[in-house]
């Protein structure tokens, strides 16, 4: 088994106060998710950068109503600083809910030889819920780290790891 930590759109846009697109329990998940990088890091285990770079005419501002984001090449777009990627770690962008759709991330985990994804970042019922379900059905294992992933509604990240674990069957840790 060779796993990867994916931290999942922990980006300015979503976790700075009064971001665009701000996602206040993102802040308090910090503590984990640098628990899990140095945990990472320290076992010679992948550590990948999973970001939002949206196009600024999106259509998932739109379509979604999602107010513009996390648009390729801007301050909102980088990862915090506090979990900011080291030259060692993948940065991979995405478009869209999926960290799979339409980037370079199967690539990267089939060049790494990875079997095993652990989850870790924001948002739990929508990047994170929609990157699993893809990894599920690429056949990837899949764990989801509870305390390290924010939703935007309690109900909602609650609802999302239900439907992860009981139709998934994804682990959640």
């Amino acid at each position: 088994m060779k796993e990867a930590l994916l931290v999942i759109d922990m980006l300015n846009d979503f976790v700075l106060e009064g971001a665009p697109l701000e996602v206040p329990r993102s802040r308090e998940v910090l503590p984990a998710i640098k628990r899990e990088i140095e945990a990472a890091r320290k076992e010679g285990r992948p550590v990948i950068y999973v970001c939002d770079a949206h196009q600024r005419d999106d259509v998932e501002f739109s379509r979604f109503g999602w107010p513009p984001h996390a648009v390729e090449g801007t301050e909102g777009a980088q990862v915090v600083q506090e979990l900011a990627p080291r030259s060692a770690d993948v940065v991979v962008k995405k478009r869209t809910y999926s960290g799979f759709y339409q980037s370079r991330l199967q690539e990267v985990l089939e060049g790494l030889g990875v079997d095993t994804l652990r989850l870790t970042g924001c948002v739990t019922h929508i990047c994170v819920l929609f990157t699993a379900s893809d990894a599920v059905l690429r056949g990837y294992r899949v764990r989801v780290v509870r305390d390290a992933v924010a939703g935007l509604a309690p109900e909602d990240h609650e609802a999302a790891l239900r439907i992860m674990k009981n139709v998934l069957g994804v682990e959640i840790i």
